[in-house]
């Protein structure tokens, strides 16, 4: 029997949780996603299927002043900078969806950035 990857487990979880987990126009969904040099959150409305704001260590305003896109300093930005072009939108309250990763390390210190920006979840 092949091994199962990493990836394939985060997967199953993310599936396990989104079976509850939706986003919807009132309280859309925050979905983050993290690899190994990089880190990226969007809000979206799974009713419509639209994402409504996203940000991400490769956004070139947040590169700029970046040194490293895959640390907690770079993902606290993120999710700052998430928060903003939310609040810009009149997007305020929205559900966290860690995507299968651990609320952990770089994941917590996107959410963490993304409250102190003035969202809630």
């Amino acid at each position: 029997m092949a091994k199962v990857s990493r990836n394939d487990r985060r997967v199953k979880r993310h599936d396990r949780v989104r079976k509850n987990l939706n986003g919807t126009p009132e309280r859309p969904r925050l979905c983050v996603y993290r690899s190994n040099k990089n880190i990226s959150a969007q809000i979206i409305d799974d009713v419509n299927g639209i994402t409504l704001a996203a940000a991400s260590s490769l956004d070139k305003e947040l590169k700029a002043e970046l040194e490293n896109g895959g640390n907690k300093e770079a993902a606290k930005k993120v999710g700052a900078a998430l928060a903003k072009r939310a609040l810009e939108k009149g997007i305020e309250e929205v559900c966290f969806d860690r995507g299968g990763f651990l609320y952990h390390g770089r994941v917590a210190e996107l959410a963490e950035g993304a409250r102190e920006g003035g969202l809630k979840f």
